[in-house]
């Protein structure tokens, strides 16, 4: 009864609020991941989209303005990793603060010894732990330009791995899934590219992947969006795995 209810006020929500026909056309051109989805999984993303920016606050700041069509596209790239799961997957915080161009966070962060350190890194993204997703929008513009890399994605990514506590690179895992079997191979793979990268050869994925295993999680889904192919031939098993938890299969 109560998904009956709930599906109805979706349908009335998607037909009294529904993306203009040319916005969805701007943003399939510019998302390269949507685009190569069939018409019925277009059709699925449109009406998450439509739901993201009822039930989200995108928040410009440092004087940004953002277009209709930006923040449609910004609303079908949040929901590609959502695609076969549920808007509820998001459910838990309400808005992305999205910044001109890389951004510079100052946080203290104090050693075992007690000294105080300053951490003046730029940042492309950021996802708090039930509050806001911060996002660079030139990074999100320069999606496309270099392959296996979607600054959406990998923040969302933090979000879906942060519903069950902090991020650590494993999400809240389906009921068919195993969880022993998701940590023997994402700890395989993160020790075979710690290897790799040890011996001085260049990685198939992004390095800061094994900055921790929330971020390795996180760039390999920026890779099985973008780039599944390339992710399917190097980490076959990561790919499978990714397959069963996002229940998509982008090739």
């Amino acid at each position: 009864m109560f998904d009956k209810i709930r599906n109805w006020r979706i349908r009335r929500l998607v037909a009294r609020r529904p993306i203009a026909e040319a916005l969805w056309r701007e943003a399939l051109y510019r998302c390269p991941a949507a685009r190569r989805l069939g018409a019925s999984d277009q059709a699925t993303l449109r009406v998450l989209a439509t739901l993201f920016l009822e039930r989200k606050s995108l928040e410009p700041a440092q004087g940004l303005e953002l277009s209709d069509a930006d923040r449609v596209l910004l609303a079908a790239y949040a929901c590609l990793p959502i695609l076969k799961l549920d808007m509820d997957w998001y459910d838990g915080w309400h808005s992305i603060i999205v910044y001109p161009a890389a951004f510079m966070p100052h946080r203290e962060k104090i050693d075992a010894a007690g000294v105080v350190h300053q951490s003046n890194s730029l940042m492309a993204g950021e996802a708090w732990n039930r509050g806001p997703v911060i996002l660079s929008w030139e990074d999100v513009q320069n999606i496309g330009q270099r392959p296996g890399h979607n600054v959406v994605v990998h923040e969302m990514a933090h979000k879906l791995d942060m519903l069950n506590g902090d991020a650590d690179g494993y999400p809240p895992l389906h009921r068919r899934m195993d969880r022993q079997v998701w940590a023997k191979v994402f700890s395989s793979a993160w020790n075979q590219l710690k290897d790799t990268q040890r011996s001085g050869i260049d990685l198939p994925i992004d390095p800061y992947a094994l900055e921790s295993h929330a971020e390795f999680f996180a760039v390999l889904s920026e890779q099985f969006f973008d780039t599944p192919a390339a992710l399917r031939q190097n980490l076959p098993e990561v790919y499978r795995q990714l397959e069963q938890f996002y229940r998509q299969h982008p090739l």
